[in-house]
């Protein structure tokens, strides 16, 4: 039976998984500022993630020969959609909406929103009735999300860029959710790690044709030593170690203790944003955000 106690050891480990996913956002915001394009990180990133999830699997092979690195031919558009959904278009729009408005608010909104869409979603499939406490917390989710997109925008004198950076961002928890869903039956079939690896190989092979199309693509030669290092960040510490730490705890530990962790990734973001890149905490953030939070938090009570 699966522990509901986290032990200290897994806490730990969770506690590096937020920091490293947290902190994406501020690096991501850093490498735009040096000139990269949000459609050149997303692929210089998972280029290089896949490179290193097809090496974890090819040393999970040397290791167990019975360790199977195929999936069904038929399933291999389902893994297509799925690369689509939470690494091309998820990450292109994210790094867009991080370079128009702010990583504060790409990790308020992914982090928090996310967790509601996919409760609403996944009653809605299951067939599930949504009681009036969770129908109390998508609205009050809601208010915080106008809370934060408006007060933000006012701040900085009603930037245009801002808002629409900010209106951006909305669509990721969107798209995260369908990715969570679609890809629940997927892993139930094969081992998560086995489709995380394909997911992010395929999404970074399907980034290369929009990088080509900006002209993006051939900046990887021209990489400095500083937007490589972010570049690795990304790729290393919050794709092949995140997940990695992430289904480890998973398996060891109930889902709905692991998850309960996200929900402090967003603070990771402001404090590292704040001390890094010179982003203010506004009061509209901090309002807007504990409204989500209390949203998050009674839909997610069952």
């Amino acid at each position: 039976m699966t522990p509901r106690v986290i032990s200290p050891f897994h806490a730990f480990l969770m506690l590096v998984l937020i920091t490293f996913w947290g902190s994406s956002f501020v690096v991501v915001k850093a490498t735009l500022r040096e000139g990269l394009t949000p459609i050149g990180i997303a692929t210089f990133r998972f280029l290089a993630a896949g490179g290193l999830f097809l090496l974890s699997l090819l040393l999970s092979k040397l290791r167990n020969r019975d360790y199977s690195l195929l999936v069904e031919r038929g399933d291999l558009p389902r893994l297509l959609i799925l690369s689509l959904t939470g690494v091309t278009f998820f990450f292109t729009i994210q790094y867009t909406g991080i370079q128009m408005a702010s990583a504060s608010i790409a990790s308020l909104l992914v982090c928090l929103l996310a967790p509601i869409l996919i409760s609403v979603l996944s009653a809605r499939m299951f067939n599930e009735h949504l009681q009036t406490k969770h129908m109390f917390g998508i609205g009050i989710a809601a208010v915080g999300t106008l809370v934060v997109i408006a007060g933000s925008t006012l701040s900085l004198q009603g930037s245009m860029v801002f808002f629409l950076g900010s209106l951006i961002l909305l669509s990721t928890p969107f798209l995260w959710a369908s990715y969570t869903l679609l890809g629940k039956k997927v892993m139930e079939k094969y081992s998560p790690f086995l489709v995380v690896a394909y997911v992010n190989m395929l999404g970074g092979v399907c980034l290369v044709p929009f990088s080509l199309a900006e002209n993006s693509f051939y900046g990887i030669f021209a990489l400095n030593m500083q937007e490589w290092l972010a570049i690795l960040f990304l790729a290393l510490t919050c794709s092949l170690i995140g997940y990695f730490i992430w289904f480890y705890v998973m398996s060891q530990v109930s889902a709905a203790v692991t998850s309960s962790f996200m929900f402090a990734e967003p603070l990771i973001t402001v404090l590292v944003a704040t001390a890094f890149i010179g982003e203010e905490i506004t009061l509209s953030l901090i309002a807007g955000g504990l409204l989500i939070f209390m949203g998050v938090y009674l839909v997610s009570r069952r």
